[in-house]
């Protein structure tokens, strides 16, 4: 036990009380280097932390348990592959199905960095548990002074950076493979307003629209709360969609993931980005960029339709969307040609 000395008032000692010298020997044993007492306490704390760290994990896989088996398909722990219906689910664990060929890009590039992630997950966790026990205090009582060692601050620079060149390459080849349509079958311009789209068919009759979502009290059987519109953006399935954005007043951001297509639509500027849907279906997207008091206001439901389908619509919108006079409604945007030749090369 470490020694004490009796405090001393006035130039008279006080001897301590008994309660007094069992709460001192007590934090002696604490604070002793040599004692046992202060690896109990180091010990219990440990306990406790990993049965807090034991239990999380446990939560945590069965919330995923739970993810994974829901009914309606979630994308996975990395992302499914095709579907019908591009929505959000509950619980929904991963990626949304992929649509077409730029959200399967994504789901490969999303699967290569998740196993990097776990392979230098899994790497720190045996160092670091190997670590713990090689080098204990009862195993190694002399611990080494060694600061240094060449071969490892290389190896610790070197693979990061490896690794770091390994997610580079194919992200900026997916980057650029999202960035302009190759052989366009169909130009749409999507212009971000408050708070609400409006989309225009350069190709097809120059007529546009508005769309806005569909009033709780109104949805019927099948549509979404907060996702399904009075009037869809209508595409071919099976076609390349170049997408001309642009925005009226502050940043919007049209942005499907289904369809791995997102893209700001910014005043004075036109973006270009592009996506196909390989099957006929229906495609729901967000503005995901917060634009102001009614940002929930503005999400995107994208019907895809057989070819003959998508030109039945095209002949009906024509007269739908045209003026109270019968000249063909106004286009906001300019002409595809003029908005190409704006885009920055």
């Amino acid at each position: 036990m470490v020694g004490l000395r009796a405090p001393r008032f006035g130039g008279v000692a006080c001897r301590p009380s008994a309660a007094r010298l069992e709460i001192a020997t007590r934090a002696a044993r604490v604070v002793c280097p040599d004692g046992n007492g202060k690896r109990r306490v180091i010990g219990r704390w440990f306990a406790k932390a990993s049965g807090l760290a034991l239990g999380g994990l446990f939560s945590a896989c069965s919330l995923v348990g739970q993810a994974l088996a829901q009914n309606a398909p979630s994308g996975g722990i990395v992302g499914e592959t095709h579907s019908s219906i591009g929505a959000p689910t509950p619980w929904g664990v991963g990626l949304q199905p992929a649509a077409g060929p730029v959200k399967e890009a994504i789901h490969d590039f999303n699967t290569l960095v998740l196993w990097i992630i776990v392979a230098i997950t899994a790497f720190v966790l045996v160092l670091l548990a190997y670590v713990v026990f090689r080098f204990r205090e009862s195993a190694n009582p002399t611990p080494s002074r060694t600061s240094h060692n060449t071969m490892i601050e290389i190896a610790w620079t070197v693979v990061p950076v490896l690794i770091l060149v390994v997610i580079a390459i194919p992200s900026f080849r997916l980057i650029y493979f999202q960035d302009r349509a190759r052989d366009a079958d169909i130009t749409i311009n999507v212009q971000g307003r408050q708070w609400y789209w409006h989309y225009a068919y350069p190709d097809n009759g120059n007529f546009a629209f508005d769309s806005r979502p569909v009033p709780d009290e109104d949805l019927q059987p099948g549509q979404l709360r907060n996702l399904s519109v009075d009037e869809p953006l209508v595409i071919p399935a099976g076609k390349n969609v170049r997408v001309l954005t642009t925005g009226q007043d502050v940043i919007h951001s049209f942005f499907v993931p289904s369809l791995g297509v997102q893209k700001y639509t910014i005043p004075g500027r036109t973006l270009e980005t592009w996506f196909r849907a390989d099957h006929p279906g229906t495609y729901y997207g967000q503005c995901n960029q917060i634009c102001g008091t009614n940002h929930w206001f503005m999400p995107i439901q994208v019907q895809a339709v057989p070819e003959a389908e998508f030109q039945a619509w095209v002949a009906e919108a024509q007269k739908k969307y045209a003026q109270a006079d019968g000249r063909p409604a106004p286009v906001a945007a300019a002409t595809v040609a003029q908005q190409m030749a704006a885009l920055p090369r």
